[in-house]
């Protein structure tokens, strides 16, 4: 999935603004390149003049200070690098840990969502890609999951988002 449309999901799904994005990503790294003023660039669509991609580097210390900001730092590991490459896996685990997820929960959201998976099905996607029940989580259960998330944090009526969050998630 492009790491913009996760952005711009869990900016909706949060309801954050442009200076918390910032503040979020500032948690795992004050000295990341970022301020307030590239935050818009980063949530236009691909086709829009003026968009920026989203780095895979930008995405992971967001996704690092998510943790962070929900669970507070660890007294007990010393801190992890952060990762320089992106997949969907690693988006649904870093969701998984800052909102602090249980199985039970994961198979909510994904059927709140429209689209259950099984457990077999949804341990896979948190094995090590080496493993020989790996299962790389493509868009499609990515975005579902998004949009399940999205669902439980601002519930029913909330749920309607502006053009570009909500409706990428769509199946159409």
């Amino acid at each position: 999935m492009i790491n913009n449309d996760v952005l711009r999901s869990i900016r909706f799904m949060l309801d954050l603004s442009d200076a918390k994005v910032v503040e979020i990503t500032h948690l795992v790294d004050p000295d990341f390149p970022i301020e307030k003023a590239d935050i818009p660039a980063l949530l236009k669509k691909d086709d829009e003049d003026g968009a920026v991609a989203c780095s895979d580097r930008l995405l992971a210390n967001f996704l690092d200070g998510l943790i962070l900001y929900f669970r507070g730092p660890s007294d007990t590991q010393a801190p992890r690098p952060v990762e320089s490459r992106i997949t969907n896996n690693l988006v649904l685990k870093k969701l998984r840990v800052a909102f602090q997820l249980k199985d039970v929960d994961m198979h909510e959201i994904m059927q709140a969502a429209g689209f259950p998976l099984t457990k077999p099905e949804m341990t896979a996607l948190f094995r090590q890609p080496g493993h020989k029940h790996y299962r790389p989580c493509g868009d499609q259960i990515l975005r579902n999951f998004l949009k399940g998330l999205t669902l439980r944090f601002r519930g029913d009526k909330q749920a309607v988002a502006p053009q570009g969050v909500i409706s990428d998630l769509s199946l159409e």
